[in-house]
């Protein structure tokens, strides 16, 4: 077997030019969507319980639990009331004229715009939060990954040398002729790579590289049906198991490194092979975990796993250019 790639030490590390940022789903990175919603000043604070419960009861807030009834208003905006208050959605009362609230200690109703729908991501937060004050349940990891700080400096070398080898892959498979795509395939638990391949579509339509890389890991477990015997550079790196031991399902909760973006039916594959995480370089326009398409984000599927671009971008965009 294989040893496990090596860390450099000493010399600053290449993987300080490049930064993974997580794919998520459009509703995670769609713009913040508001609506009009009318709001009227609170005159004095020791009526607010009051009437906050009074409003619930007359104009139930369906659908915006997330948006904070009351907000404090500052001395600065040149506003006499200490309080706002939300009564309910423009939509439900369509002229002002005809809109009345039994409610003692009430201003006259404005309309302000609020959030439609809650922030799943702390950009998203706040941008909403600019409009009227809202809740949010933030999930700390993805805020980190989103200002690129998922991985550590060590993690990120290790990232740098298994995508190095998705690379030289893919060198390989170019100088045959073939599309300038490589994939390794690892076991984050024990940090070795399990199955190296690249593109080898001049021996058939359906043999990408990812799906080269899935068969080569089937392979080792005693599956697969790939002839790749003209392409040295893809082979399988795992040893069998002993007769005790229970092999996993093809790739759960492995690592696939690309140089390129995946397409659909490789998407797909890796849904149906049980993959942990896909780390890529370099979109692709055809793509379907980020460019056209996010595979691993639809909800009527019965498996998700991470996405992460920009691994070596620039050397994986390189490859498609010619320069390596």
């Amino acid at each position: 077997m294989e040893p496990a790639v090596k860390r450099r030490k000493g010399a600053e590390c290449d993987s300080d030019s490049w930064v993974a940022y997580p794919v998520l789903s459009d509703e995670q990175t769609q713009a913040v969507e508001l609506i009009d919603t009318f709001a009227a000043p609170v005159h004095d604070k020791r009526a607010t319980s009051r009437l906050v419960k009074e409003l619930n009861d007359l104009y139930p807030l369906t659908g915006l639990q997330h948006v904070k009834r009351v907000r404090a208003t500052k001395a600065q905006e040149g506003r006499s009331h200490p309080l706002e208050i939300l009564l309910c959605p423009v939509s439900e009362v369509s002229d002002l004229n005809l809109f009345s609230v039994e409610c003692v200690g009430l201003g006259k109703p404005f309309v302000v715009k609020v959030p439609a729908r809650p922030p799943l991501t702390r950009p998203q937060f706040e941008l909403a939060s600019k409009h009227w004050p809202t809740s949010f349940h933030e999930d700390k990891s993805v805020t980190h990954a989103l200002r690129g700080e998922s991985f550590s400096s060590a993690q990120k070398e290790q990232m740098h040398a298994y995508m190095s080898a998705a690379v030289a892959a893919a060198q390989e498979g170019k100088a045959l002729g073939m599309e300038p795509v490589g994939a390794v395939m690892v076991d984050p638990v024990s940090e070795r790579i399990v199955a190296v391949g690249h593109d080898c579509q001049g021996q058939h339509p359906l043999y990408h590289a990812v799906m080269v890389c899935i068969d080569l890991v089937a392979r080792g477990q005693g599956g697969g049906c790939y002839q790749l015997n003209a392409y040295p550079a893809c082979r399988s790196i795992l040893t069998p198991l002993s007769d005790t031991a229970q092999q996993p399902y093809i790739c759960t909760g492995y690592d696939l490194y690309v140089t390129r973006e995946p397409c659909v039916m490789c998407a797909m594959a890796l849904v149906h092979s049980r993959i942990g995480r896909v780390f890529y370089g370099a979109p692709f326009a055809d793509g379907a975990l980020g460019t056209k398409y996010k595979i691993h984000t639809q909800e009527g599927l019965n498996h998700h796993f991470k996405v992460y671009k920009g691994v070596m971008s620039q050397q994986c965009e390189e490859l498609n250019s010619g320069s390596l």
